[in-house]
């Protein structure tokens, strides 16, 4: 076996792609993500992660050159030691076959080359980029369809990275509800509605749905809540209002103004529930590439309205706010939209990315009714296998 550095390599480049597509091909779940997607996180021109941070990405052979497995290992230097008690930087992009000795060897890769750079530990598989993106490994939830930008994994990849030694860092759920009324009254929770009616007669409320138009109010508004609610917890620091300008300017071609919505009181920004189209059900009909047989396929899906299924990207009230019913009354507020709408295009809704740590929010998504669909792990491996094992914090 060889690890080779993909680096600028145009051939490796396309290995690195083309090795889930020959490992899931009998695969009925997987959704092979967009080439230009991938490639974006490893090019320093459009990830702007590069600007404080590293990466590099490997892959293994085997004695006959065939690739078998791929790794990445990536440092935010802003970030290494929020939260932790050793500086900590990350693996992801992990790929193999069923050899769990290539999958060891690429974690000794990816951990030889963080240590080279000081790090004591490696949280696992994970992004480098936002956490709302190839955050976690599928431990649960292997008949569905992953949503866009989340991965589907082999259920023997759990096997590979508990025996190697990384501990599960905390749980990340996907909650899965319907939209039509009729099926959200069987589930929901009782006191969601009465809350909901009651912070809707309170004077000073108001709950909107984006307007396009008005796209940079609405980045500031998201950035204002954000960084009050989500920062500290996530681990990323305060955006910027130009990384919330462009994270409302990359949502703009897919965002339906009607699923995105924005609670206010008194006119002040406090909470914001952020809900797309699942465009891996657009994706998933064009083999990773946008090109005009790509285009075409995605545009006939889209025209006839064959997507079904919403996506909840984030969900976050403000400290102040919360335990007040504003969750309610903003999950209720797109409820209702889509009630009185004839012929409502979405009939689910996938809640993403709720934390085993975030008690409150993984209450409150029962509350709706919602049932967990999907697990991913996030996994953390400490160099110094002396050093006590922290779980994630309770938010």
């Amino acid at each position: 076996m060889q690890l080779l550095e993909v680096g600028n390599d145009p051939k490796l480049r396309k290995e690195f792609l083309l090795l889930p597509v020959r490992l899931y091909k009998n695969n009925d779940y997987w959704i092979r993500p967009l080439d230009k997607d991938i490639e974006a996180i490893f090019d320093p021109k459009t990830n702007k992660y590069f600007e404080h941070g590293e990466c590099t990405r490997w892959v293994a052979t085997n004695e006959g050159g065939q690739i078998v497995g791929r790794i990445a290992a990536f440092i935010d230097h802003r970030i290494i030691l929020t939260n932790n008690d050793q500086p900590t930087g990350g693996v992801g992009f992990f790929e193999c076959n069923q050899d769990q000795s290539v999958a060891f060897a690429l974690f000794e890769q990816a951990k030889s080359w963080l240590q080279a750079q000081g790090i004591e530990a490696m949280d696992g598989p994970i992004n480098f980029g936002d956490r709302d993106r190839r955050w976690g490994l599928l431990v649960q939830g292997y008949d569905k369809e992953p949503l866009y930008g989340m991965d589907y994994h082999f259920e023997y990849y759990k096997a590979f990275f508990e025996n190697y030694g990384f501990q599960e860092y905390f749980k990340q759920f996907t909650y899965w509800l319907p939209i039509p009324e009729e099926e959200v009254r069987k589930v929901i929770s009782a006191s969601v509605l009465e809350r909901s009616a009651r912070i809707q007669r309170m004077p000073g409320y108001e709950f909107r749905h984006v307007e396009k138009k008005n796209l940079a109010k609405y980045a500031e508004d998201f950035r204002l809540v954000y960084n009050l609610a989500w920062a500290n917890h996530l681990s990323t620091g305060e955006i910027s209002k130009e990384h919330a300008l462009e994270l409302m300017k990359r949502m703009k071609p897919i965002m339906e103004e009607e699923l995105m919505w924005f609670g206010y009181f008194e006119d002040r920004p406090i909470a914001f529930f952020i809900v797309l189209p699942d465009l891996n059900q657009l994706f998933k009909h064009v083999n990773g590439k946008l090109n005009w047989i790509g285009l075409t396929k995605m545009l006939y899906h889209k025209i006839m309205k064959t997507n079904k299924k919403a996506f909840g990207v984030i969900f976050g009230t403000i400290p102040e706010f919360q335990g007040r019913g504003v969750e309610s009354a903003i999950s209720l507020a797109f409820g209702n939209i889509a009630w009185i709408t004839p012929d409502f295009q979405y009939k689910t809704i996938e809640l993403n990315w709720v934390g085993d740590f975030n008690i409150k929010m993984v209450r409150f998504s029962k509350m709706l009714g919602g049932v967990v669909s999907k697990t991913h792990a996030t996994y953390r491996y400490l160099f110094d296998r002396t050093k006590e094992f922290k779980k994630h914090p309770t938010i």
